[in-house]
């Protein structure tokens, strides 16, 4: 009897000497894996203008460019008479903000070619036609200078400098009537680049007057009506609003789903 009860007493102890060493863990414990929970990364906003270049634009980029870039232009301005807001805007769309193959290869933000009589620096870049010549600077400040000299030296365009300094319209529909683009659509996204970002500010600055009060949403060209997507705004509430079908909204703007962003621009006629 006395054997069995001292058995049992060095059981116990032996069950309380292990269970002191058991291994206890808490939340912040180095041996347990920690689970590392990411922000969803803030969408950046896609500007939807077709640049020439080819070249995914977002918003926040052609911000960038346009600081970087706003005082020369204003400078080419007083120089030559050309908007700041069209040499703003044609640099933003024929180079992709910055981002397209002619500028990084030949600091071209204006898509200038050859043509007969340059002797300077070229490459070669896919256009209209393969392998064709595109001037080449050593810096972008050279591009936008070459630019005005090329817009004030040919006479296809001397009728464009008789407008108001600050007639970014007429500008921009000047240049397709003289030939600089062979896109159609060229003068309506020159124009809606200016009213998106507000590039005719620079003009008024030049001329020391008080900027434009920005155009309506929707505005009119003599055979489409341009339309600039606003918070809210879907494609049935859009077809409701100008009776037009969804479909024919979508197949009008090349559109493969339903969704729309804000400042996109959908062509109605």
């Amino acid at each position: 009897m006395k054997n069995a009860y001292l058995l049992l007493t060095l059981t116990a102890l032996l069950l309380a000497s292990c269970g002191s060493h058991k291994r206890t863990y808490n939340k912040r414990s180095p041996d347990r894996k920690q689970v590392e929970v990411r922000k969803p990364e803030k969408k950046r906003e896609q500007d939807t203008f077709e640049s020439t270049s080819k070249t995914t634009v977002y918003t926040d980029v052609v911000k960038g460019y346009i600081d970087q870039f706003d005082e020369i232009a204003m400078d080419q301005m007083k120089e030559f008479g050309i908007p700041a807001s069209i040499t703003l805007a044609q640099g933003i769309l024929e180079s992709g903000a910055g981002r397209g193959d002619l500028v990084r290869r030949a600091n071209n933000h204006f898509g200038i070619k050859c043509h007969k009589g340059w002797t300077g620096p070229s490459v070669r870049h896919d256009d209209d036609k393969r392998n064709e010549c595109f001037r080449k600077y050593r810096h972008p400040e050279a591009s936008y200078a070459d630019h005005s000299r090329f817009l004030t030296g040919r006479s296809r365009y001397a009728f464009l400098f008789d407008l108001d300094k600050d007639d970014y319209k007429g500008w921009a529909k000047g240049l397709k009537k003289a030939g600089y683009a062979t896109d159609p659509k060229y003068p309506n996204k020159l124009i809606s680049i200016i009213e998106r970002y507000g590039l005719y500010k620079y003009d008024a600055m030049v001329l020391g007057k008080r900027a434009k009060r920005q155009p309506e949403v929707v505005y009119k060209t003599t055979n489409q009506e341009v339309y600039r997507v606003k918070k809210g705004d879907t494609l049935y509430s859009l077809s409701r609003k100008y009776g037009v079908s969804v479909e024919a909204i979508k197949e009008r703007n090349n559109l493969q789903g339903n969704n729309i962003q804000v400042g996109q621009e959908l062509y109605f006629k």
